[in-house]
């Protein structure tokens, strides 16, 4: 059974969210606050985080940018209020796998959960000693680790998607709609601002002049491609 942390100030939203995953069968762990949900985190090592935005005290975007230094490979959705695109946008900036507009429907919660859980365990099944490189990076494929220079790069696991996809394609331009359905997977229900939002962390990561980006090329009314060696 897959283990998810709820972390939400109302508690009315809270326990509707508790009985609907416990339906389903996931384990369930709920925490008030920010606070207290890097905490339950650190102790009840979850699959998979529900974060609201609006929490006392340390506030969503603060939590996930914690829980993304200090877990890599978490899962995490975030919820935002109706009509905040800023939201989503610093949410995923921050390292959210997804998000979610209040009010939503459970049953779409739980399924964009099973789906991002269903990519993280894609990735763990990846073949040992398999090796991608271009230039100064190397791609371990079955640690999930890549380095610049032999020095490791800390990525998100849409980081880690894309820049390996790139790597696997290089000289080949992928639009953003192409890349929204291999990274993040047919059945998601999103826009094409979230490959962009990616595309501009991984490049602050791999960069060494972010404002002339050489490895990650943009094709100019297409999406992106990367450096052919």
């Amino acid at each position: 059974m897959k283990k998810v942390l709820i972390i939400e100030d109302e508690e009315s939203i809270r326990s509707f969210l508790t009985i609907n995953f416990k339906m389903q069968n996931f384990i369930v762990i709920e925490a008030g606050s920010g606070e207290e949900g890097l905490n339950k985190a650190r102790v009840e090592n979850p699959d998979i985080i529900i974060l609201d935005v609006m929490l006392p005290g340390m506030n969503g975007f603060q939590v996930c940018d914690q829980l993304r230094n200090e877990f890599p490979n978490l899962g995490i959705i975030m919820s935002t209020a109706k009509g905040q695109d800023l939201d989503k946008i610093k949410g995923l900036e921050c390292g959210a796998d997804d998000y979610v507009v209040k009010p939503f429907n459970p049953l779409e919660l739980i399924l964009r959960a099973r789906s991002l859980l269903r990519r993280m365990n894609d990735q763990e099944e990846l073949v040992r000693g398999d090796l991608l490189k271009s230039g100064p990076f190397v791609l371990e494929v079955f640690s999930q680790k890549v380095f610049k220079h032999k020095e490791e790069i800390s990525l998100t696991p849409k980081e880690y998607d894309l820049i390996k996809l790139f790597m696997e394609n290089p000289g080949r331009a992928f639009s953003r709609n192409e890349l929204l359905d291999i990274v993040w997977g047919y059945d998601f229900v999103g826009d094409t601002k979230i490959v962009d939002v990616n595309i501009r962390r991984l490049r602050i990561k791999i960069e060494d002049d972010v404002a002339n980006s050489y490895y990650i090329e943009t094709v100019w009314g297409t999406g992106y491609r990367w450096r052919k060696d």
